[in-house]
Parts: C-alpha cells; structure tokens; sequence
C-alpha cells in the first residue's frame, strides 16, 4: 500500500507541474498578443470547482476531475463549447480577432513549454547528479533469459556484443535500441563463438509487451537481505545477513541455477546451509507454490557490477541536457511510429494511468522523479501536437489551412470537429485505462 500511495503522489505532483506550466504556455501568448483569458484551472471542474479566485478578467482555480487542465480563452471554440459567445460579433480582445499567426503561437505555446521545461530538467539532473550507467562490457556472466528472451532465440550465459553490429555502451539501453532502431539482429558471444540472434516483427511485438526479456546473470554469492512477512524462509528461522553456502549440498555458479532449483522444488523440503556470524548452520525450509522462500538477496562484492559516473559542469551540463532533450523527443517519435506497424501489434501496450504511475519508482528519488517528469513532459507536448481536433495539434492544423488557403474555417464546422476530437479523445482514453485494468487481471 505504501508503494502505491508514493507512485500515486508522484504522478499527481508531475502532473500537476506539467499541467500548469502546459497551460501557462497558452496563456503566456494569450497576454502577449492582448487576448482575454476567462478561466485557468488545474484540472476539469464539470458542475463545481475545488478552488478559485477572480484576479482582473481570469479565474483561477483547481476542479476535481484530474484528468488534465485547461485555459479558457475568449472567442475560441475549445472544450467548454460556449456557443453563446461565439454568436455575438468579434470582439477586439478574442481569440478568433487575432491574426494566424499570432492564434499559431497561442496554440503552440503549452507544446514549447513542455519541451522547454524537459531541457531545463536534463540540465538541472545532469548538473546535480551526472549520468550514471552500467557499461556492456562489465557485464562479464552474461545475461539470464526470461521466457520471452528464450523465444526470440537468447540463451542463459549470452554476452551482448552488439545490435546490428553496432556496440551499445549501456546495457539498458540494449532492447529500447533494438525496439526502436528496429534491429534485424543481435551479436552475441555464446559458448566462445560469435552467433547471430534474428530479430522478427513477431519479436519485436513480443518486446513490447513483455519485460521478461533478459537481465544481469550473477553469480552466487548473496546473503540474506529483507525477509518477506510470513514467508517460508522467516519461519524456518533465516535471519538477515545469513551468507548462503550450498542448498542441499549443491553449490550453484549462479543465482539464476538456485532460483531454477527453488522453481523445480515447489512445495518441497529443502536443507540450506549458511553462515551466521561465521558459524555454519543448516536449516530445512519448505519452497513456496510461487517456487520462493521470500526474502530480498543481498548481493555481495562479487556479484555487484561497476558502473560508470559522467559528471558536468554548470556550462557542460547545458549541451548534455539538450542533446538528452533532443534523443529522447527522437525515441519517443521511433516509439510512436509502432502504433502504425499492425504485425507489432504496439497498440496492446497502450497504457493509461496506472501504466504511467508504474514508470515511478516505489520510493521517493528526487532525481527519479524529475527524469521520469522530463519523459513525461516530451510526451505530452508529443501527444498534445497531434492532428486531432481538441487537441492543441487540431487547432494548428485548422489555423495552418487558413494561413495557406486564405480562408477561415467555418465557426459551424470548427464546433462539430471539436466535438468528435473530443470523442475520439475519450475512446482513447477509456481504451488505454481498460488495457490496464486488463492487465492487472492477468
């Protein structure tokens, strides 16, 4: 529960962030061009407002439907649909008054403060904590394979080499890579030769819905770290800090052999010899039907992979955070264009809140949350650039017509296509959210 209640007060604070520093963009080039302002408010307030205050000509407030946010502007046809306004003659001080371009640049203002905003949050990250990653060559045990990763044609033991021939330096960064790049194949070093893994669109569908893929292979050397409430392991009487010798006299390389052998032992005896405090002790414990015993290992020396710390100076840090700006605008763009590839099938992997929430970590990580706030950001002025009317994307779309053909959309046709925008809108939403209501049952 506490996990949840974290992940939940981040995405709402994120949210929250980007949600008015989105809508200060609108409203930032409304005051400009001398445009009225009716309404700003964090979040939808349909029937009743949790909060507002009048301040010359606009409403401030924060409704109750966190769902996003909006700024009304007067003489323009958006999602509060005033119609009334929209029968009475222009007035100096509207939206529909002003010329093309300055209405673009209303338009466009809550999409160029969330890229702006992303920059600033990757100088400030890079500055104040650097880059850290795990290089691939460190991974010297190899990977240990998920089900998925047995499927596309990995092995326990491979060593990652390169993807289409190309070395990734960060082991994280491996399978993004060969998502978005669209990877044909994967060099890996198997048995001391060098083996080509093939990549199909089927794999690729298959990388997107699962994270089950492959991770670090580790040796065998742990200890025990937190121990789960009412597990097997606290009732038989392992401790923390208990150091793991052999389980049932065999000695395993590896950590992915001794979980292998819990899975193959569900619900059955099994005698684990340890040290505590340098005395060797040996204690039966039943497997779990989940095939563990519950608790967190601690992984010693061994088993722990050096990784490797970028720093940046205040001035370094500007460039490094536009160029992280930048590539991670130009993989979510990669990351869209799946959607339109139907043999991926990336549209079951649509997500919506709980998908998003889950991007958090389960603890407060200042520098976690302000990474994942960045991405979120991108995202959103990413989405918010579509062509779909209701979104700021559809209201470019029209002006840009009017500004090449010289003629105005009619008022008429503006309001009908802002009504299906918002349908289209909602199904997508009510969609994502089912995808992940589906998934939790599953």
């Amino acid at each position: 529960m506490e996990v949840i209640i974290i992940k939940t007060a981040q995405l709402l604070l994120s949210l929250s962030i980007l949600v008015i520093l989105h809508e200060f963009g609108h409203f930032l080039f409304a005051r400009l061009f001398k445009t009225r302002v009716e309404k700003f408010y964090l979040f939808f307030n349909p029937w009743f407002s949790l909060f507002k205050v009048k301040k010359g000509e606009t409403e401030y407030g924060i409704g109750w439907l966190p769902l996003g946010g909006y700024v009304k502007i007067s003489g323009m046809i958006d999602e509060s649909m005033d119609k009334e306004q929209m029968k009475l003659p222009p007035q100096p001080y509207e939206f529909r008054a002003k010329p093309a371009w300055q209405r673009l640049l209303i338009m466009t203002g809550g999409v160029l403060m969330n890229f702006v905003f992303a920059i600033l949050i990757y100088i400030g990250v890079l500055y104040a904590w650097g880059e850290e990653y795990l290089p691939t060559e460190n991974v010297k045990y190899g990977i240990v394979v998920g089900e998925t990763g047995e499927q596309i044609g990995f092995q326990t033991g491979d060593k990652i080499l390169s993807v289409d021939g190309k070395y990734i330096d960060n082991f994280f960064k491996i399978i993004p890579t060969i998502v978005l790049d669209n990877a044909k194949t994967v060099q890996v070093e198997r048995g001391g030769k060098k083996v080509d893994v093939e990549i199909s669109n089927e794999d690729l569908a298959l990388l997107l819905k699962s994270k089950n893929v492959f991770d670090l292979r580790r040796p065998f050397d742990i200890q025990v770290g937190k121990l789960v409430e009412n597990s097997p392991a606290q009732k038989a009487g392992l401790q923390e800090g208990d150091v793991f010798v052999s389980v049932d006299g065999l000695k395993f390389d590896f950590y992915d052999e001794f979980t292998n052998y819990l899975e193959a032992n569900k619900d059955n005896n099994i005698q684990i010899e340890c040290l505590r405090d340098g005395v060797k002790k040996s204690i039966p414990v039943v497997v779990g039907k989940n095939g563990k015993i519950g608790f967190y290992p601690a992984f010693n020396k061994s088993a722990i992979f050096k990784t490797k710390t970028i720093k940046y100076g205040f001035l370094g840090s500007f460039p490094a955070g536009m160029n992280r700006g930048v590539q991670t605008t130009k993989d979510y763009l990669k990351q869209f264009k799946l959607f339109f590839k139907p043999e991926t099938k990336a549209y079951e992997s649509l997500g919506g809140f709980i998908t998003i929430g889950n991007i958090f970590p389960g603890v407060w990580n200042w520098q976690a949350f302000w990474n994942m706030t960045a991405f979120i950001s991108i995202i959103l002025a990413i989405m918010n650039l579509l062509p779909i009317p209701a979104l700021d994307g559809g209201h470019v779309m029209f002006t840009l017509y009017e500004m090449v053909s010289g003629r105005k959309p009619n008022e008429k046709f503006l309001e009908y296509a802002q009504i299906t925008g918002m349908v289209i809108l909602l199904a997508l939403v009510l969609y994502a959210n089912a995808n992940d209501i589906i998934k939790l049952f599953n």
